[in-house]
């Protein structure tokens, strides 16, 4: 009987294991597929025989694809849980429209649609670091709008973030120039792009935690409503788009007789016109909807801190991978921007400084030691708590 909590505790182990290898994995196939897309050349429904595949906004539409695959999942659960007739009270109260999710399915379509953009300008590997910049903007955004108050560390935190962005730019345009196909203007653009896609998704996540709160909505079942109307919406936009005479510059072949906003049906038939298509095709649907349901897993089973550190982790094996394989050259500003911004995002969730601070404090105290006043030895009429800033103030820093 002795051993029956820590098999318990080793299960638990294992499970939380699992599922971070399985968000690392999902999250870094998601980046990569949708770039090697834009390396792939296949016959579409132009006269040239093949041409690059380039359409961001028919690779929008299949990660809202994907996002909806969670609100299956979600349905199958609640319902196998409510026809079993066990309790169905974690799923909340279910009281709400579908419609609220309208705002943050918005935010998701103009901010994932301007990404996929920005990464047929820009390198897999500084997308997902520049991805980091949602700390900043959530930061701003919580304060502005759900009144929270940022603690010093969490302003640090977004400082060191800042700098990184800046060092991951500033190597992009100073030592990609000309190399692998990008001209060093469509580089920083987007760059910038992807940083202003952040500010977008800092707004969605700011209305998805109101939604969430006052709803009592379970996670997954909102991210599957979101892919509905993100998929719905986007979808219907195609069409305009198709008859739009203009094209985003550096996003085209010289195969274009007709220029296309988007061009849809190319699209399409270049998918099955290519296994290889059709393969990162199905790898960016089947990703978002594993990293999607991995990573709201995470949240419930650990922390919202350990994804965030997971989704960070996951940019080293973007960046490898893009080098072994020859989609960009090696530029020691990258790496070093990495570092920073991974510095950054862990000062910001408490993981690294704070804790050692808190760790002396309060030794110092145990051992007779007031670290608020001089360096002499002096009894300590209360005891400091663990988690305190200098102010003395009890805080939380749970992230």
């Amino acid at each position: 009987m002795a051993m029956g909590p820590i098999n318990v505790h080793f299960g638990q182990t294992l499970f939380h294991i699992a599922i971070a290898v399985i968000m690392v994995s999902t999250g870094t196939i998601n980046t990569l597929a949708a770039k090697w897309a834009d390396f792939i050349y296949s016959p579409g429904n132009n006269p040239k025989a093949e041409h690059v595949f380039i359409h961001p906004y028919l690779q929008a539409v299949l990660m809202f694809m994907g996002e909806m695959a969670c609100l299956f999942a979600f349905k199958i659960w609640y319902y196998s849980v409510k026809f079993s007739k066990k309790d169905i009270s974690t799923f909340g109260p279910q009281k709400f429209s579908p419609f609220v999710w309208a705002i943050p399915a918005m935010c998701d379509l103009l901010g994932t649609s301007t990404m996929y953009l920005a990464l047929t300008w820009t390198y897999a590997a500084s997308f997902q670091m520049l991805r980091g910049s949602v700390i900043i903007f959530t930061g701003i955004l919580s304060v502005a709008f759900l009144g929270n108050k940022l603690k010093l560390h969490q302003w640090l935190g977004m400082f060191g973030v800042m700098i990184g962005l800046v060092i991951v730019g500033v190597g992009d345009v100073v030592f990609f120039q000309n190399t692998g196909g990008y001209d060093a203007t469509f580089v920083l653009a987007g760059d910038l792009l992807i940083v202003l896609a952040q500010g977008i998704a800092a707004i969605q996540m700011t209305v998805e935690e109101k939604i969430i709160k006052k709803y009592n909505v379970p996670p997954l079942q909102g991210v599957g409503w979101e892919g509905v109307f993100g998929f719905s919406v986007l979808l219907v936009l195609l069409v305009p788009m198709y008859f739009i005479p203009w094209h985003l510059p550096a996003t085209q072949d010289l195969w274009q007789t007709t220029v296309r906003f988007e061009d849809s049906i190319d699209a399409l038939l270049q998918i099955f016109n290519s296994p290889l298509l059709l393969v990162s095709t199905l790898g960016l649907i089947v990703s978002i909807a594993f990293f999607n349901f991995s990573g709201l897993t995470v949240t419930q089973k650990m922390s919202a801190t350990t994804r965030m550190v997971l989704d960070s982790v996951r940019t080293i094996f973007i960046w490898v991978f893009s080098l072994s394989v020859g989609w960009q050259k090696f530029e020691p500003l990258q790496p070093v921007g990495y570092v920073i911004l991974f510095v950054g995002t862990c000062i910001y969730y408490d993981l690294i400084f704070m804790p050692f601070i808190r760790f002396m404090r309060k030794k110092l105290s145990s051992n007779g030691y007031d670290p608020d006043m001089n360096s002499e030895k002096k009894p300590l009429l209360r005891p400091t708590p663990i988690n305190s800033d200098w102010s003395g103030e009890e805080k939380d820093y749970t992230g």
